[in-house]
């Protein structure tokens, strides 16, 4: 397991390398070009930009996320073909930097949904929230107020230039079903993958977050299924997924750590993270320890150990802790401690495996 932390940019994060540089374990940032819209071509100058930061304190570029998806290719629109040239020179640009995996999402709309962005939980801290009900009545430029209420931080999925076209996003999905919207996926991957492989590059797709409809809005990654059919559109290692385990988590029916053994070779990139779901549904982010959230943390690092995982993988979203004051899910302290404790658990896992061979032995 490869140990990563999500790097939002100079001057664009609250974190810096340096402080990401004495998380213990930590070989990379997984970064982007979060002022590029999507569809367009990534500057070369940009790129190299971001090589030189990471190069300065000894961290790798491995993992990119996201090279977002343009609109007119989940659409299905003519107009698809010039986004997804953009996206294929984009890639070969990505290789020269030693980019593994590109990490992308196929969320019509929203990448992601949650109604508080600092739900204070029992001990002072406050977390992501999901109140399930209340997004079932919400009309979604509420939401987008409250999501994007705070300029200090660009929220990724939120820009203001694909907020600002929200009305005509929601009219051109108005007819667009789950099957149209795999369909999309496909004609994509068709193109992409082939220049994925010739990269070594790995395309993961991120499942959807809250892995269920939204405002009537198509979902295709949601569960085992969808994945498996996701997989199944182009059979080739270099069409994977990024096993999300607080997505797929909102949703307890969703067995985590089964779809880390089943999918074996085909996650490049984990993210790992807790969530506690109520009993109506709504849904908190907690802490990664297991007993502290709903996700079998635990099992989920046991699997990934299990089964040989050598990919990457990154603490997801954290508490908000200490009165640090950072981008909502993306302060320094929680996350940093969501490594300790992963590495904790992947460390007994070690010590076990190796106490049984010296037994057998």
């Amino acid at each position: 397991m490869k140990m990563v932390f999500r790097w939002y940019g100079e001057g664009n994060d609250t974190v810096t390398l340096a402080q990401i540089k004495q998380i213990p374990g930590v070989e990379g940032i997984v970064w982007a070009l979060h002022d590029v819209p999507a569809g367009e071509e990534w500057p070369m100058d940009k790129i190299m930009a971001y090589k030189r930061l990471a190069d300065a304190h000894g961290f790798h570029l491995d993992v990119v996320e996201s090279v977002n998806i343009h609109d007119d290719i989940k659409l299905g629109l003519p107009s698809r073909d010039l986004y997804i040239e953009n996206y294929k020179r984009t890639i070969a640009k990505l290789a020269t930097v030693g980019v593994k995996t590109i990490c992308y999402n196929f969320m019509p709309v929203f990448d992601w949904v949650r109604t508080d962005l600092y739900k204070e939980m029992e001990d002072g801290s406050t977390a992501l929230f999901m109140e399930k009900a209340k997004i079932a009545d919400m009309d979604p430029m509420e939401l987008v107020r409250k999501i994007a209420g705070n300029p200090a931080f660009t929220m990724p999925g939120w820009e203001p230039e694909r907020l600002g076209k929200l009305t005509e996003l929601f009219a051109a999905y108005r007819d667009v079903t789950e099957a149209d919207l795999r369909s999309h996926l496909a004609y994509f991957l068709e193109q992409i993958v082939p220049v994925a492989e010739h990269y070594d590059i790995k395309m993961a797709i991120h499942p959807d977050d809250p892995p269920y409809p939204i405002f009537g809005l198509p979902r295709i990654v949601k569960n085992r299924d969808d994945i498996r059919a996701i997989l199944d559109l182009v059979d080739s290692p270099s069409n994977g997924v990024t096993l999300c385990s607080g997505s797929l988590g909102a949703n307890p029916d969703n067995d985590i750590p089964a779809m880390v053994r089943e999918f074996a070779g085909r996650i490049p990139f984990a993210h790992i993270r807790n969530v506690k779901v109520y009993d109506n549904g709504d849904f908190i982010e907690t802490s990664h320890r297991t007993q502290d959230g709903t996700v079998d943390i635990s099992g989920i690092v046991m699997a990934y150990h299990d089964t040989g995982f050598n990919g990457y993988a990154r603490p997801d979203h954290g508490r908000h802790i200490w009165d640090e004051k950072c981008r909502p899910g993306y302060g320094l302290y929680d996350r940093a401690l969501g490594i300790m404790y992963l590495w904790g658990v992947w460390d007994a896992c070690e010590r076990s495996r190796q106490t049984t061979k010296e037994a057998i032995s």
